[in-house]
């Protein structure tokens, strides 16, 4: 487990995108995809 400190407007991001997503993640799994996606995204 990592502890993360983030803004209450980052989270508000974070949120907000998970909202648009199809399944509408918790934020945990969110961050978790977002990262993800950054991590590939790198790579291109």
């Amino acid at each position: 487990m990592v502890g993360v400190r983030m803004s209450k407007d980052f989270q508000k991001e974070i949120r907000a995108w998970a909202s648009e997503q199809d399944d509408k993640p918790a934020l945990a799994t969110a961050i978790r995809r977002l990262v993800e996606i950054g991590l590939k995204a790198k790579g291109k």
